[in-house]
């Protein structure tokens, strides 16, 4: 896998959102920031709810900010979490980024520490179901 250079303003995005994060029953933090198609960056945080499974991930709200600000393509990603070791994104979120990855995305994930990994989705989700999976439609011969 050929090396690629963390972007650096992403993770100091993600580091900074981390800290509005609602997480008071967990404590744990994460911030995410990516970089759409046009080079702009949206951020996200999780949000977390006393019925824990209805909580959201930090990617999530980054991708909702992305297709509320009209966006379609994910760039560039990075996630930050105070952990001993970087976290990847949860199995959701790597079809979430999967469905707006631009080809070849490299997904930095980074602790607040400053180790960083860097991988790319295709090593995070070999394998996706994509578009690709869905026959085209099939007409019918009477519409009418």
């Amino acid at each position: 896998m050929p090396e690629s250079v963390p972007d650096t303003e992403l993770i100091a995005r993600a580091a900074q959102i981390r800290l509005q994060a609602y997480a008071p029953y967990s404590g744990f933090l994460v911030g995410a920031a990516l970089r759409g198609g046009s080079g702009e960056i949206y951020t996200g945080v999780n949000v977390e709810n006393i019925a824990y499974p209805e909580g959201t991930c930090a990617e999530a709200g980054a991708i909702a900010a992305l297709c509320a600000a009209g966006g379609r393509q994910i760039r560039a990603i990075a996630i930050i979490a105070d952990a001993p070791e970087p976290v990847a994104p949860c199995g959701g979120c790597r079809q979430k980024i999967a469905e707006f990855a631009a080809p070849d995305l490299v997904v930095t994930m980074a602790t607040t520490s400053g180790a960083i990994c860097q991988l790319p989705l295709q090593a995070l989700l070999p394998a996706a179901f994509g578009r690709s999976h869905f026959a085209p439609p099939q007409r019918g011969g009477d519409e009418g």
